[in-house]
């Protein structure tokens, strides 16, 4: 995402900046010790023993210290909160009917704000309106939810929850055909679409969609959309006549019950037809619930004070599960503009006090931070000094925002979050240990990092809140316990604490809809949910993802190669911003694809007096040179085998991104895509090594 940062600037007047930063230096080293111990912050306090924060069961499995017997899993935390549907309607409770959804209509503009009494009464009418469109109240009924974040998105939940209908959620990047896949597997006979254009993408596969009757615009319905669903026989009907419907001709609720099934979710797979996780009411709270527990045992209670911009997608579960969360809590929710331009400007308008972020975002920020000092020898030794103390408080566990070095250096960074932030949750990928420790020292606030995945719905460990030290996820949530399975052919057993991680809980999903094949590959007979992934219990009990046990090919000297752990450890290079990695069974070494950092290689261009645009600095021997020999001293440090290193790259200038079809939505790489797209490429390298 393009975050625009905003730089500490030159100090004006000064003819010797490094003079300046080193007598600057001292005397801020002096003020930051006087202010330390007169203001004597004090340690946050975790309340768990923070050297062992898992208990080893005699199987070999791990779980939460609040669920010593690995069996009394927390499955709610409310008892008025076992649904969806009771969550929201805790949150009208204790919010005294506060704030709920706010939205603004573009820059420099306040927050508009709905009520839970408003959200809760609209979602009852446009409810009500669905079943007079003939959609049954029962868990068997699917509504498909077209749309981008808004408040429509949140009262069509609201209103499928309270009529026991499940919903499923479509989005852009899964491209027209896949979307007809999921509405013809589902039987949906009814979508709701944000925008008369997402109306269209699906009246022009009107011909292959067997169940599909109704579309539901929030938006002005086009005339376009008009003459092609009159040809095909498919009503059209707007947001607010649905409601205006329901108010008229109120029907009486169905409310679910834990069991009932409550959402479907496709996961952007890299290969095949997408995957819908089936999650029941249970499966959610139970995750959920457990995420709610750990903050508030750990002294950072969510309540109906805090606030949260809604910015990452609600078609997948992080996001739609932290709602769940803030809704429980009778918290708010602010919408963002819907232009990632714009992410700074909304923050700045809702001053959220909770941030859900994932990796790209802080590495994006982090990055620019790290080029604004570069160039300025009084930002670098200021910078450094800063982070330097604001990790040695970390190390104290000494979380903060009132330091000298706050005011001085890191406020402007705090300032572009609003300025109110306590709490940041990152998930959906690793983060670089310098990243995160940069994060928690420059927010300056609880910085927790998750890990987990759709099936589990969304967490499986969690850093525990006020967790200083980086590398790690966390232990299990209180939901499940996790335990670590031999991968032999990648050389990872469980003796040494490594392995495949599985997981079971209440919170796993109870299987892929109608696909009972992909089912039982993920979810083995004793409930084990297999994760694809390969982790390491580290000795104070937490779990760190060291590789991945999809996307691993054999050369042909009959060596395993994961990919994505090689791509990971070259993207640690300062010149590289992404990297794909390919093989072939018939050859004994690696190539590889790396796009170049712009704003790295633009300011390398400047300080070597290179011309040209990016795409042909990008073209230059010497610039190819210089990116492998400092990736694959990466990888040497790494300790990478080298059978792992890659023996020639190509460089691409142009980002793998989800429009051009080479990420998935959640941003990864897509295997088979990105093989098709540099095979040629790829081929040439190998042919030129091994030239007949």
């Amino acid at each position: 995402m393009n975050v625009r940062m905003q730089y500490l600037r030159e100090v004006p007047g000064l003819s010797n900046p490094v003079g300046v930063a080193i007598g600057t230096a001292a005397t801020l080293s002096a003020a930051a010790a006087t202010y330390y111990l007169t203001s004597k912050p004090a340690p946050w306090e975790t309340g768990v023993d923070m050297n062992n924060q898992s208990i080893k069961l005699p199987d070999g499995s791990r779980t939460s210290v609040h669920v010593p017997d690995g069996k009394s899993f927390i499955d709610y935390i409310y008892e008025d909160a076992r649904t969806t549907h009771e969550s929201f309607k805790r949150g009208l409770k204790i919010s005294k009917n506060g704030p709920c959804l706010g939205t603004r209509n573009g820059p420099n503009r306040e927050y508009t704000w709905l009520t839970y009494s408003e959200v809760y009464e609209m979602a009852k009418e446009f409810g009500s309106g669905l079943l007079d469109e003939g959609l049954k109240p029962n868990p068997e009924t699917i509504v498909g939810i077209y749309s981008i974040n808004r408040a429509e998105w949140t009262v069509t939940e609201q209103a499928c929850s309270m009529f026991s209908i499940v919903t499923c959620a479509l989005y852009d990047t899964l491209g027209p055909d896949t979307c007809a896949f999921i509405i013809n597997q589902t039987g949906m006979s009814l979508v709701v679409c944000d925008t008369s254009d997402k109306a269209q993408l699906l009246l022009d596969k009107a011909e292959c969609l067997n169940t599909l009757k109704t579309i539901v615009v929030m938006d002005k319905i086009s005339e376009n959309n008009i003459a092609a669903a009159k040809k095909h026989g498919i009503k059209l009907i707007s947001f607010r006549t649905v409601m205006e419907n329901g108010k008229e001709n109120p029907k009486e609720l169905v409310p679910p019950s834990p069991d009932d099934l409550c959402l479907i979710c496709y996961t952007s797979g890299t290969t095949g037809d997408p995957k819908g996780a089936m999650l029941t009411h249970r499966s959610v709270i139970a995750n959920l619930a457990s995420i709610c527990f750990y903050v508030e045992k750990s002294g950072a209670k969510i309540t109906s004070g805090d606030s949260s911009l809604s910015y990452l997608p609600l078609a997948h579960v992080f996001e739609r599960g932290l709602q769940v969360v803030f809704f429980m809590n009778g918290a708010k929710v602010g919408f963002s503009s819907g232009d990632v331009k714009l992410l700074t400007d909304d923050l700045q308008a809702l001053k959220p006090t909770i941030f859900p972020t994932v990796p790209r975002l802080l590495n994006r920020m982090y990055d620019k931070v790290m080029i604004g000092v570069k160039g300025s020898a009084l930002k670098s030794t200021l910078f450094q000094m800063a982070l330097s103390a604001k990790e040695s408080d970390l190390k104290r566990r000494i979380i903060r925002r009132d330091s000298i070095w706050d005011y001085l250096v890191f406020k402007k960074i705090q300032d572009l979050l609003g300025g109110k932030v306590r709490l940041v949750f990152t998930a959906s990928a690793p983060l670089e240990q310098k990243v995160l420790n940069f994060t928690r020292c420059a927010f300056g606030c609880v910085v927790v990092e998750g890990y987990g995945q759709t099936e589990n719905t969304a967490g499986i460990a969690f850093n525990i809140p006020g967790e200083t030290e980086a590398g790690h996820v966390g232990p299990p949530l209180p939901c499940n316990i996790v335990k670590l399975i031999d991968v032999p052919e990648m050389d990872y057993y469980s003796k040494n604490d490594q392995g495949e991680i599985v997981c079971k809980g209440p919170s796993v999903f109870s299987g892929y809809f109608k696909n009972e094949e992909k089912t039982k590959e993920a979810l083995d007979e004793d409930g084990w949910l297999h994760t694809g992934d390969i982790g390491q219990w580290l000795p104070k009990g937490v779990l760190k993802i060291i590789d991945r046990k999809k996307n691993i090919f054999k050369l042909s000297q009959g060596e395993y190669v994961a990919a994505e752990k090689i791509e990971n450890t070259y993207m640690r290079s300062q010149y590289v911003a992404q990297a794909f990695i390919e093989g072939d069974s018939l050859q004994p070494y690696l190539m590889g694809v790396m796009v170049p950092d712009e704003e790295v290689m633009t300011q390398w261009a400047k300080e070597n007096e290179v011309t040209g645009s990016f795409s042909e600095v990008c073209d230059r021997k010497d610039v190819k040179d210089m990116i492998l020999a400092d990736i694959n001293k990466i990888g040497k440090a790494a300790g990478l085998k080298g059978f792992e290193m890659v023996k020639d790259i190509i460089i691409h200038p142009e980002l793998f991104s989800v429009e051009n079809g080479l990420l998935t939505p959640t941003f990864k790489n897509k295997r088979p895509q990105l093989r098709k797209f540099f095979k040629t490429q790829v081929q040439e390298l190998y042919a030129k090594h091994n030239p007949k």
